[in-house]
This record gives structure tokens, C-alpha cells and sequence, in this order.
């Protein structure tokens, strides 16, 4: 049996929210990814050359830590993975760390034996909520379902996961029936609500006030003015990071961040060092080093 650590004050909560713009985010209304952005950093991340701009590849590589080389997701069905051999946190954690973990969303090959998943192979707890119809209305709905099931888990004293992954599929879906317009500005400013949910979920914690909680919110990739991904363009590869917590200096710059770092970060947040064998490839989220001023 593997061994037990003391789980300990950390705590992480990871929020996906699928296809949301960074250029568009400015002109939007999300005051509680602003507040993670203030309290910590919001960043751009380019999808590397190798790794198709698709959901399936980009959320693998965010929560193994590895990229597509090594997980071997592709595309949209995950069939010939290796994610028996490079797990998502959540399953790593629960299976080698024994700690509690918790993963929510509904979209099927993140969570279910389908299309060659599941993703998250074993949290301690999974939470799926299919949408009743392949349409944004419908994932509203699911988003909002997913929404109210973790915040009951997240707010739980008894539960408590010390890591999640929570993932909102709106954004994106809307973005591919209807374009980046109106109706998908409004729907990045429900999903932004819906993390102020979250949030409210953990502070609202009896034992908030000893725990050391990480946040990190992040997008898989970027969308076509008429919606739309899997190319090469700048708007298709560019995601972001937004992230908070222990360690994190507040507006303090950052090195150049890739979506492997996430997991790497949900470790380091832990308080855990990973195993050589894991063979990650990303690193924690770290301040870049201060410029040195030219010699006279």
C-alpha cells in the first residue's frame, strides 16, 4: 500500500473554464477572475506547435502535466492514450498521496469510459452532469448543475478534497454555435459568477480561516471571431492562466507559463515534490527574476 502524508492546511482548487478569449477579457464583466488576476497573476499561454488546438489535447496536458508526446491525446477522442502512465492530479494524488480529491464537469470523455476516456480516472470523488442536448442553453444548464454539486462538495467540512478540478463547458459551446458575439460575452460573464460561487464555497468553509487555499482558473484554448477551433491562428493558440495563493506574489511577474504547469503548480501547492518517474514537464508557477541593471 502506498504511504499517507498529513494533508495539512493546503488546499487547491482548479477551475477549467473551456474556450474563453484573453483578448476579449478586458472589455468583460468578471470581477471574481479580476480578484485571482489582483491577488495573484492572469497570464497568456501559447499551445505549443505540437499539441492540436482542441479540448481533448489541451485539458490532458493541463492536468497531467505532461504534454501531448507523452499523454498521447490528440484530439477529441482520446483513444490510444497513456494516462494509465501519466494520470490526471486528481487520480495521481488520490492513488499515491491518499489524499481526497474531487473532479466535476460534463462533458463525457473528461469524466466517463467514452471516446477513449475517461480523463479523470480516479478522484476520490467524481461528479458528472451530462447536458440534456448538445446546445448552449443545455450546457448552461449543466454548468449551473455542476456549479451547486461543487459547492456543496467544496463547502463540506467532512468531504474535504484537497484538490479539484471543477469544468464549465458554456463558454466554448456557445462560441461554436453562435460565434464570439454578444450572447458569448455573456456567457464568459456567467461562467466568471459561477468561480464567484466557488470561491464563496471555500471562504464559507468552517475551517477556512487555518486552511492555505491555491486557485487556479484556466482556459484550454482561444476561438475564431465566428467560433471555432483546431487551427493554428494567434486567437485559436492563445489560453491564459489565472492563479493565487501561497507562494504567489500578488502582480508580481511571472516566467513564461504552459499549460503543464498547472498540475506541476497543484504539487508544489501541496507541498509535494514529485517523483523523477513522473517525468513532468511542467514547473511550478514562479516570479521571473528581477532585470540587473547594465554596469556603468
Amino acid at each position: 500500500m502506498s504511504p499517507t502524508w498529513p494533508a495539512g492546511p493546503r488546499r487547491v482548487l482548479v477551475v477549467g473554464i473551456d474556450g474563453v478569449r484573453l483578448d476579449l477579457l478586458p472589455s468583460l464583466h468578471t470581477p471574481h477572475l479580476d480578484a485571482v488576476a489582483e491577488a495573484g497573476f492572469l497570464a497568456g499561454v501559447q499551445v505549443d506547435e505540437a499539441t492540436p488546438t482542441m479540448s481533448g489535447p489541451c485539458w490532458a496536458t493541463v492536468v497531467t502535466g505532461v504534454g501531448v508526446a507523452k499523454h498521447g491525446v490528440f484530439g477529441n477522442h482520446f483513444g490510444g492514450n497513456r494516462l494509465d502512465v501519466f494520470p490526471d492530479f486528481t487520480t495521481r494524488l488520490a492513488a499515491v498521496h491518499r489524499r481526497r480529491t474531487f473532479a466535476a464537469g460534463g462533458w463525457e470523455p473528461l469524466f466517463l469510459a467514452r471516446s477513449g476516456g475517461p480523463l479523470f480516472a480516479a478522484p476520490g470523488r467524481l461528479s458528472y452532469i451530462a447536458p440534456l442536448e448538445d446546445t448552449p442553453e443545455a450546457w448552461e444548464v449543466c454548468d449551473e448543475r455542476v456549479t451547486s454539486e461543487a459547492e456543496y462538495v467544496l463547502g463540506r467540512s467532512d468531504d474535504d478534497p484537497q484538490a479539484s478540478f471543477v469544468y464549465l463547458g458554456a463558454v466554448d459551446e456557445t462560441a461554436h454555435f453562435l460565434g464570439c458575439g454578444e450572447e458569448y460575452r455573456r456567457s464568459v460573464e456567467t461562467a466568471d459568477a459561477r468561480l464567484g460561487r466557488l470561491l464563496a464555497a471555500v471562504r464559507g468553509r468552517a475551517a477556512y480561516a487555518e486552511e492555505e487555499w491555491t486557485v487556479i482558473v484556466v482556459t484550454d484554448h482561444g476561438h475564431l471571431d465566428g467560433g471555432g477551433h483546431g487551427g493554428r491562428t494567434d486567437l485559436e493558440r492563445t489560453a491564459w492562466i489565472a492563479a493565487c495563493g501561497p507562494g504567489i506574489v500578488p502582480g508580481g511577474p511571472v516566467l513564461p507559463l504552459h499549460h503543464t504547469d498547472v498540475a506541476a503548480h497543484v504539487y508544489a501547492a501541496l507541498e509535494i515534490v514529485p517523483d523523477p518517474h513522473w517525468t513532468l514537464d511542467g514547473r511550478p508557477f514562479t516570479p521571473a527574476p528581477e532585470p540587473v541593471a547594465a554596469m556603468a
